[in-house]
């Protein structure tokens, strides 16, 4: 009884972490959207706002570090149960760094409106829209151990690249055609940065989802199997 009593306990923990983290993922979600409105807006105040929620993000991840830390003392878990907390403190660095991120597009927004306006705005708020789709389907994967829709987020990262190349080169040929759009240009093209930033973040972690559903790691390239298999590291 006692030991069925420790099993619902440690499923109840397990359950805890991921709501956490859904919600630590939420709020980031909503930094971003809440940084670009700012940026398209000219709205500082909205762009300070995201910047002082940041705080209740640190904290959530300060939250799932002891909750993992303390199932891993109270239950010393093995196996795949081990690897989920694994997991899990390996994904909430990378959530808070989004969150991060999203108060860099605030810091740039504040800045860029006591500026006039360089241009519309089209494919900044397309790339935050990816960025944003790719946090909310990572965190989606991560909760269903879906490897395959993990595997779906990190193809996307590449449209942020592109989308990156395009703004970058557009904002350039602004800066050589007159020199005195070159601060709000680089600021612009800061944004676009973050937001690329953001879609690795994304990818990062389904990178661990992909570790946690199938136990083996595709970052730099992953561990090819038959050298998994017999122990190497493969051809010296």
């Amino acid at each position: 009884m006692h030991v069925e009593k420790l099993g619902r306990h440690f499923e109840k923990e397990i359950e805890r972490v991921k709501e956490i983290i859904l919600r630590m993922g939420s709020l980031v979600e909503a930094s971003v959207g809440q940084a670009m409105d700012a940026l398209v807006r000219r709205d500082p105040d909205l762009a300070r706002q995201v910047l002082r929620e940041d705080e209740a993000i640190d904290q959530l991840e300060l939250e799932i570090d002891g909750h993992c830390f303390d199932i891993i003392a109270l239950h010393q878990p093995a196996a795949r149960d081990l690897r989920f907390i694994v997991t899990a403190l390996k994904i909430a660095p990378e959530i808070e760094r989004i969150g991060d991120l999203a108060g860099n597009i605030s810091e740039r927004a504040i800045e860029l409106s006591d500026e006039a306006q360089l241009k519309a705005y089209i494919s900044v708020p397309r790339m935050a829209e990816i960025a944003q789709e790719m946090v909310r389907d990572a965190l989606d994967a991560f909760v269903r151990q879906d490897a395959e829709a993990a595997r779906a987020v990190i193809a996307r990262d590449d449209q942020l690249d592109v989308y990156m190349e395009q703004i970058f080169r557009e904002l350039l040929s602004y800066m050589l055609e007159d020199p005195r759009t070159i601060t709000r240009a680089l600021r612009l093209m800061m944004v676009a940065k973050y937001l690329e930033r953001i879609g690795d973040g994304a990818t990062n972690v389904c990178e661990m989802v992909v570790y946690l559903a199938e136990g083996h790691v595709i970052r730099h390239g992953g561990i090819h199997p038959a050298a998994e298999r017999n122990g190497s590291n493969g051809p010296a």
